[in-house]
């Protein structure tokens, strides 16, 4: 049990850390009111930008110098690359940034690229890569095509309501694959300079001429039978026996014409981004057509240039970061009419979405209203943008409190919309939870799949809660009930889109909290303890991004800032704000702040899929623990 102590006494030292954190933040505002901050990912996103600028003959090498540098400044000693910082060695992002470093010039026989050499080789080399490696390979003639699975254009006709079809893919996956099956159907090369080639990391000759995806361990699992499936679709291929082929190109033409954003993005993320550009090109569209061109400029807005390195982004995050750094300065108890605070919410008003989009194909009936994470993005608004954003909202008090309600109104209705059968939410669309398209042999590059998780379904039970709802009403009860299902038997949550199990319980915690749910529950109970015995030694929480692929490392890693705000918060919506755990916590964080006001956090905390592609969200540091020393002041005075 939690022992019990007086709060952290301090309370100058407490007030002068929520001053100095609330200025830094207010002083980091856009004019317009939002607040963005750099969203950092592994080096292969930068690589692939150098790779298609070099495929579609647009890059310059002064450009190229400056991402070459950023590549080495993230090369680890032992030469590999890594998803997360601190992380193991990734075979895939190593051999990308290899061949892009030779891309951009780099001498072979240096010392930083005999080390990366050695690495990838003494890890298997190419023919253990991912398949979205081998097709970037493939596009310079560095793997062979014909090795690598089909991805039968005819897909893209399937109808949404049958069993299989595009849609049963999450969006991001989506996105990605509708230009993939343009990209391995027509199976571009480019012209490779004299000595950039990469046959150097093949560990045998004859691996080449290997299938890119090596034979299931269980022929009768599902797995197997798509193997099987992929054996008939090559052997189809091999004999130009290909069914609605050209009607499947049109299609998948058609789709992604309709779907680039007003930034010139799809999705608003890098992966399928760079895909559909290689698929229209491949189509015929020259570089200077309008499509080419509003994709390329976009790019602009994705790149970050300093001390002489080049870097791209996977995706931008303006509507996450304003809606939870308006929640951190309500919580640090600024007005809820400061200029600041107004400012951020005009400008979430107009980010509300208000066009269709993919997610309708399963909810047809509801208007549109929910928002999405980056600054264009209208065909893919989600659920969890809209929680926070709602939750922002209805604290900020704006001029036109009209235009106010009728956004949450319309927001609310949409999110609600959304649940799925399961009684949670997803992302971006509903009962998105087909799993035996994980199966699926091509689909190597990540998760395909928007299930419904913890960590979303309780942002949503929280706006619930902070708009006068209880647990009587039927979407919170089926929300709560899924969320008690999910809970591990040792009390902790596991969460899909930050690290990891703290985030879990950084999110439902104070959703139970908030709906009035009884607190001396023994789920509850178990969750306080869990946070008890996962306390570091110096009195933060920290999780390091492995526990995804091992749970057994659950609540193991340094302490960092962000994830010991989550398990504050936890607490304190739990009720523990006179404890001597919570204590230590405020003390951490205290003690860490940098003079400027902020923290620093080279951690990864955040998560896009789980071990595939971890995130630095370089604004996590910062609004999350003035939102927990917020939430501990006003606690305090309530208690």
């Amino acid at each position: 049990m939690t022992t019990t102590a007086a709060p952290f006494t301090d309370s100058a030292r407490l007030s002068d850390t929520i001053a100095r954190a609330r200025d830094w933040l207010l002083n980091d505002q856009a004019e317009a009111g939002y607040w963005w901050g750099e969203l950092e990912a592994n080096a292969s996103i930068t690589a692939e930008y150098l790779l298609i600028t070099h495929y579609l003959g647009i890059g310059n090498p002064e450009q190229w110098a400056k991402i070459a540098n950023y590549l080495r400044h993230h090369q680890q000693p032992q030469g590999y690359w890594s998803q997360w910082w601190g992380g193991p060695g990734e075979l895939s992002t190593s051999i990308e940034v290899y061949f892009a470093l030779k891309l951009a010039g780099e001498d072979p026989s240096a010392p930083h690229m005999v080390r990366a050499r050695d690495w990838i080789l003494e890890q298997g080399g190419i023919a253990q890569a991912r398949v979205f490696t081998k097709m970037w390979l493939a596009l310079f003639d560095q793997f062979d095509w014909d090795q690598l699975p089909i991805v039968p254009t005819w897909i893209n006709l399937l109808p949404s309501w049958g069993p299989l079809n595009v849609y049963e893919l999450a969006s991001w996956a989506r996105a990605t694959v509708v230009g993939l099956t343009v990209v391995f159907a027509l199976r571009p090369i480019a012209a490779l300079p004299a000595g950039a080639g990469v046959s150097e990391l093949w560990r045998h000759p004859n691996e080449r001429q290997q299938f890119a995806i090596g034979a299931p361990r269980n022929p009768f699992s599902w797995e197997g039978l798509f193997y099987t499936l992929e054996k008939s679709l090559r052997f189809m291929e091999r004999h130009h026996i290909r069914p609605f082929h050209r009607r499947g190109l049109k299609k998948a033409e058609r789709w992604l014409l309709d779907r680039q954003e007003a930034d010139g993005s799809w999705g608003g993320i890098q992966p399928p981004w760079v895909v559909a550009i290689l698929a229209l090109r491949v189509l015929g569209y020259p570089l200077d057509h309008p499509v080419i061109q509003k994709a390329l400029q976009g790019f602009e807005s994705f790149t970050r240039e300093e001390d002489g390195m080049l870097w791209t982004e996977p995706c931008l995050s303006p509507v996450w970061d304003t809606g939870l750094a308006a929640m951190a300065l309500l919580d640090a108890g600024l007005p809820r009419d400061h200029p600041a605070l107004v400012r951020a919410g005009e400008w979430l008003l107009r980010e509300q979405v208000l066009t269709g989009g993919d997610w309708q194909v399963k909810n047809p009936d509801t208007p549109p209203g929910g928002w999405a994470f980056e600054f264009e993005n209208d065909v893919y608004p989600d659920i969890d943008d809209s929680a926070v954003v709602l939750i922002a909202l209805d604290g900020i008090a704006l001029p036109d409190a009209a235009a106010k309600r009728r956004a949450i109104d319309r927001g609310l209705q949409w999110t609600l919309s959304m649940q799925c059968q399961q009684g949670g939410w997803g992302a971006f669309d509903v009962d998105n939870d087909r799993y035996l398209l994980r199966q699926i042999p091509f689909a190597d590059f990540g998760e395909m799949l928007d299930s419904p998780t913890a960590d979303v379904t309780a942002h949503v039970l929280e706006i619930l809660g902070r708009l006068g709802y209880t647990s009587e009403f039927q979407p919170a009860r089926r929300g709560l009930r899924f969320l008690y299902d999910l809970q591990e038997p040792d009390g902790s949550w596991w969460g899909r889109w930050g690290v990891n199990y703290i985030y879990g319980l950084g999110a439902v915690l104070p959703a139970l909290a908030e709906l009035g749910e009884p607190l001396d529950t023994p789920q509850v109970r178990r969750a306080v303890q869990w946070l008890d015995a996962h306390q570091q030694a110096d009195g933060g929480w920290g999780e390091g991004c492995e526990s995804y692929a091992d749970p057994s490392l659950r609540g193991a890693g340094p302490s960092t800032p962000s994830q010991t705000a989550w398990a504050l918060m936890a607490l304190i919506a739990a009720g523990e704000v006179e404890s001597d755990t919570v204590a230590r916590g405020i003390h951490y964080l205290i003690a860490r702040q940098r003079p400027d006001g902020t923290w620093d956090e080279p951690e990864f905390t955040g998560t896009g899929f789980p071990t595939d592609f971890m995130i630095n969200y370089h604004l996590y540091r910062h609004y999350f623990p003035l939102m927990a020393l917020g939430r501990y002041v006003h606690a305090l005075q309530e208690h």
